[in-house]
């Protein structure tokens, strides 16, 4: 294998897969949290499901259960985190009921996460080379040499200039930008179908994270790659997603193609994110925000979870937890969402 692979040859999915039918299925998902003072609710029937070559966001405040949800779907939920109810299918396995050997085969070589700390995810006390060669042995069963070429048109292929340098550095001396790259690369090594980015920009500067969203977008465009893409920006939504599904408390309260649902938003969540948003872009002094705090899942509120702040709340919902409507193109737990449409 040579230095001058291309990223459609360091990246490219195992076999390509088209159709409808989903990639990952997640249905009716709970997970819970032991706690002294009692179980936690996080999350309560969470439905996802994204096809090969797939875009979809995840978006939400935080303790949304978007993190939640990409742990559980990787089987790292740590204790007291329990998963309850519900199933993860990707590729026609149940990933909830395979053992801990047969997941691990799966993690990191058909699914892939990258973590909102780049550096953090890298061992500061190994230099980028020796962290590289490690998981293409694991994965790959290359040999050192095999595994440096492989690891620099790795590095190559994500846009990072001079690898055979970058192998040389430790984890902190590299900036967050070049880090979250090189996670990047780390995840593709295997060449996964399924990507999952936990807010992938967070803590990089306007120009890196417009790098880091085209990046992400290429894969897609050039190997095929479907992503699960979890953040609280809805800007890097906009600019990445094909879809996009909003959670609130731990559950999915719309989903909707991406210009679906920014030209038309139709759970009052959702309208609230985008106010804030539209008035952050306008420039305006007064931020537009969501009044009152998401609800405590120690103890949470019968019927519609965000109606102790929503402005359209009726009597219905404060008994009755709304049902989900499907329309084929679009979901939502909303019972007033056609009369405030």
């Amino acid at each position: 294998m040579t230095d001058a692979m291309t990223m459609q040859e360091t990246a490219t999915p195992r076999d390509s897969q088209t159709g409808a039918e989903p990639l990952l299925d997640v249905k009716g998902l709970h997970v819970a949290f032991d706690a002294p003072a009692g179980t936690a609710r996080i999350l309560e029937d969470v439905n996802l499901a994204i096809r090969p070559g797939e875009i979809l966001g995840v978006v939400g405040e935080s303790g949304s259960g978007k993190s939640v949800t990409a742990m559980s779907i990787i089987r790292l939920l740590s204790k007291p985190g329990r998963v309850t109810e519900g199933s993860v299918t990707f590729r026609n396995q149940d990933l909830l009921a395979l053992n801990s050997d047969q997941m691990r085969r799966i993690r990191g070589s058909e699914i892939a996460m990258i973590f909102q700390n780049p550096r953090s995810s890298l061992n500061p006390v190994f230099k980028i080379g020796r962290t590289m060669r490690e998981v293409l042995k694991v994965h790959e069963g290359l040999k050192p040499k095999e595994a440096d070429r492989r690891a620099m048109a790795l590095l190559s292929s994500v846009g990072l200039g001079d690898p055979a340098s970058i192998l040389k550095r430790y984890p902190h001396q590299v900036s967050g930008g070049m880090a979250q790259r090189i996670m990047i690369a780390l995840a593709l090594a295997s060449r996964p179908h399924l990507l999952i980015a936990d807010e992938p920009t967070t803590a990089l500067d306007v120009t890196i994270q417009y790098q880091i969203i085209r990046l992400l977008k290429q894969l897609r465009d050039e190997t095929g790659l479907a992503q699960i893409v979890i953040t609280h920006n809805l800007g890097v939504v906009a600019e990445l997603c094909d879809r996009v599904a909003v959670m609130y408390a731990g559950s999915v309260v719309e989903e909707a193609p991406v210009v679906d649902l920014f030209d038309n938003p139709r759970h009052p969540y959702t309208r609230g994110l985008l106010a804030a948003r539209a008035a952050h872009a306008a420039g305006e002094r007064r931020l537009q925000t969501i009044p009152g705090q998401v609800p405590d899942l120690l103890n949470r509120p019968s019927g519609c979870a965000f109606r102790t702040r929503c402005p359209f709340a009726a009597d219905i919902c404060a008994t009755t937890k709304p049902p989900v409507e499907d329309d084929g193109n679009r979901k939502i737990a909303c019972h007033r969402w056609k009369e405030i449409a």
